[in-house]
């Protein structure tokens, strides 16, 4: 990983640096052709302006003292041209029909017959050839002669210092891209390789492993991640506890009642016992058994989402009066009471809602000190039905894991649902599958309360 980043990091330092550096240097080329052929241009029209004037002797041009004149001035005309501010200055003269030999034009200068004619228009005509500029302006002599005076100049964009510095300066940041992308990248890749070697142990049994905690105000990818295999790690060996603790429970739920069968039947066998009142016990052993099962395999169908539903109207309240009814003939010493102030319907499935009724009251009747008291009620477009015992409550600390499956072999919790764990497990399932929610809590007198709601039905 610090690898790739130095080298994206390295590439975008370079790429940054070819465009800006190169586009820099490239404008000041384009800078420098164009006010070299412009300063060209003026000073070739000045010279060309003003060089007629100057070998004008005053004189005709006939006569020796103009002869000697012109003479003293070409060769001082020669003298000034070393010290203008140009390479070279070309003056090529015209036969009388304004013709010249283009062959004695400076080196790399070329003149098309568009350019002869902008110049006899009196125009000054410019241009560059590679690194050379040059300007051409045309005058007429005193004898009357034409002549074409061209100037060049190489171009010079001044760039040799800035080239170097822009050269060292790219190799200093190359260097320091490395150095950043080099701390970077350990950083990143740390908690990367802890997170791997984490999830490695992990996925080998080893559940108690833990990354680095990230400090509260980390809050980038990395931390969450870190966080994330902690809550993953923490939630795989809670489960595993509750898995081993789950089979142990309902191993003694079964060996219990299994163990009554056997026993039972031996009596009967040896004649030790009375047969109707070990029947009876079998009996009442068979149907717990029964009912441990179907929790089970309840369980698993609504998890594998395999549980039908056939959601229609119904009148929840009336549901409540039966559960209610049925519970209170299985118990003589709790009281329930049922609380409706009419029907209340909600769209559900009446077969399943019975089912969910019967847990929360069976629950609610075992943990109950007196009384349980079940309430229905319409309530901003849905059923709600609330379930109080007057029993211990449930702890603070258990209120989370009420509905989970195995709750009862959760950390060893104050209270327990019924001996596997299953029921209230159950009651989540069918609710949330027919659209509602079911949350556990603590009744104003003190004992517990759950309850749930369906979508109500008009």
């Amino acid at each position: 990983m610090t690898r790739r980043l130095a080298l994206v990091i390295v590439g975008v330092v370079i790429a940054t640096l070819v465009l800006a550096g190169g586009g820099t240097l490239a404008l000041a080329v384009v800078r420098a052709r164009a006010s070299t052929e412009a300063d060209l241009r003026a000073q070739t029209a000045d010279f060309a302006a003003n060089i007629a004037e100057f070998l004008d002797v005053g004189t005709p041009i006939d006569t020796p003292e103009a002869q000697q004149q012109l003479r003293a001035r070409v060769r001082l005309l020669a003298r000034l041209r070393n010290v203008l501010p140009v390479e070279d200055v070309t003056v090529l003269t015209g036969t009388k029909n304004g013709e010249y030999d283009l062959a004695e034009l400076p080196t790399g200068v070329t003149l098309s017959p568009a350019d002869l004619a902008s110049l006899d228009a009196g125009e000054t005509v410019s241009g560059t050839s590679g690194r050379l500029a040059f300007a051409a302006s045309q005058s007429s002599a005193p004898n009357g002669r034409p002549f074409l005076v061209v100037a060049t100049r190489r171009i010079d964009a001044g760039l040799g210092d800035a080239v170097r510095l822009w050269f060292w300066a790219g190799a200093a940041t190359i260097l320091l891209g490395l150095g950043a992308a080099n701390l970077l990248g350990r950083r990143l890749s740390r908690p990367v390789r802890e997170v791997a070697e984490a999830a490695h142990a992990i996925a080998g049994g080893e559940l108690s492993t833990r990354v680095r905690e990230p400090s509260p105000g980390e809050h980038d990818e990395l931390a969450e991640l870190q966080r994330s295999i902690n809550h993953m790690a923490e939630h795989l060996e809670r489960s595993r506890t509750l898995e081993q603790q789950f089979l142990l429970s309902v191993s003694h739920d079964l060996r219990t009642p299994l163990t009554s069968i056997r026993g039972y039947s031996e009596a009967i066998e040896d004649g030790t016992v009375d047969p109707q009142r070990a029947a009876a016990v079998i009996r009442a052993e068979s149907r717990r058994l029964e009912r441990l099962v179907a929790d089970l395999l309840d369980l698993a169908k609504l998890q594998a989402k395999a549980f039908t539903f056939q959601n229609v109207r119904m009148d929840l309240a009336a549901a409540v009066h039966t559960a209610v009814e049925g519970a209170a003939g299985s118990s003589g010493d709790i009281t329930f009471h049922a609380v409706t102030t009419g029907p209340v319907h909600a769209v559900a499935d009446p077969d399943r809602v019975a089912q969910v009724l019967a847990n929360l009251v069976e629950n609610a009747g075992k943990y109950a000190r007196t009384s349980v008291l079940v309430s229905c009620r319409a309530e901003h477009g849905r059923a709600v039905v609330t379930v109080d015992d007057d029993g211990p409550g449930i702890p603070v600390h258990d209120l989370p894991h009420v509905f989970e499956r195995l709750y009862s072999a959760a950390r060893q919790p104050e209270r327990k649902e019924n001996s596997s764990g299953l029921g209230l497990a159950i009651v989540k399932e069918l609710v949330e599958a027919m659209g509602g929610e079911v949350i556990a809590g603590n009744a104003p007198t003190g004992g517990a309360r759950l309850w749930f709601w369906l979508p109500g039905a008009p």
